[in-house]
């Protein structure tokens, strides 16, 4: 049994957690097309025969505008320093920035193993590919470059395949079967999430959390309710929308995701709420699972 812990970091909106979601193929971490969408440290758990990979999904780092910003990069950092492989991800698509250049600044003195992971090759031609290789190489001693496609599922088993010639260990941390160490509750509440995602514009996502306040797990029907938490009344009234139309939205959208998960019929239940400045109040920002920067 070969195994090891690997992080996936990089900058907000470059498709890490559609690269673990493909990796194990489920739908483990939520998706969206709008940067910042993973908040909390998910871990996904890559099985086979003789292999175990314990993948952690970070938040994008980027610069913080708010208290919650500055604990989602505390979160991405912490997990470069507790694990044994770093998958740097970052969108081949665009030109590199000063984002990626941060990242990798932060990296240098990292006494572990970093691939460099191109990802959204899709969208480039074989040459493209090249000049983005030869562009990433030089400007830091990546272990191995692998470019991808996730949401394509190109070239990802490759990147397995390279992985378990750098995995340390030889212990099975977790049980055959098990594909996240991630909660039932906590998973409810980030389905709600993913939503209001994708049914609001750039500006409300940031200004929202979810958290599950009720869970009945009963025999034939599970129900479930969450607090959709906005920071001012404007954001609540966009989400309810008009006669309420939005919130049925999401709430019929997320039920369906939910009983996928849970296998049975599910009671959604939906509340919005304001609680105004939440992004800057340390209770709410630890009471929503998010760590602060002196954890």
């Amino acid at each position: 049994m070969k195994s090891g812990f690997v992080s996936i970091i990089g900058r907000p909106n470059t498709g890490k957690s559609t690269l673990l979601n493909q990796i194990l193929k489920e739908h483990i971490a939520i998706t969206s097309a709008k940067p910042q969408t993973t908040r909390n440290l998910i871990e996904g758990i890559y099985n086979e025969k003789d292999t175990q990979i314990v993948f952690v999904d970070t938040p994008g780092i980027h610069k913080p505008i708010d208290k919650l910003g500055h604990a989602l990069n505390s979160q991405a950092y912490y997990s470069i320093n507790d694990v044994d492989i770093l998958l740097l991800v970052v969108d081949a698509s665009v030109p590199y920035g000063k984002g990626d250049a941060f990242i990798i600044e932060k990296l240098n003195g990292v006494n572990k193993p970093v691939f460099l992971i191109l990802n959204k090759i899709d969208k480039l031609t074989d040459n493209d590919i090249l000049l983005k290789i030869n562009e990433y190489k030089d400007l830091y001693e990546f272990a191995e470059i692998i470019p991808v496609s996730a949401l394509n599922n190109d070239n990802v088993d490759r990147l397995i395949k390279v992985l378990k010639n750098y995995l340390p260990d030889n212990v099975q941390y977790f049980m055959n079967g098990e594909t996240t160490t991630a909660d039932i509750e906590f998973r409810l509440s980030e389905i709600v999430r993913e939503k209001v995602f994708i049914h609001t514009n750039e500006e409300v996502p940031h200004s929202i959390s979810c958290k599950l306040v009720g869970y009945e797990n009963k025999k034939d029907i599970a129900n479930v309710f969450v607090d959709i938490i906005v920071d001012r009344e404007s954001l609540r009234k966009i989400i309810i929308g008009a006669s309420g139309n939005m919130i049925k939205i999401i709430g019929s959208e997320a039920r369906h995701d939910m009983e996928k998960v849970l296998n049975k019929k599910v009671y959604l239940e939906l509340y919005c709420k304001t609680i105004k400045k939440w992004r800057e109040k340390d209770k709410y920002i630890k009471d929503l699972g998010y760590l602060l920067n002196d954890e």
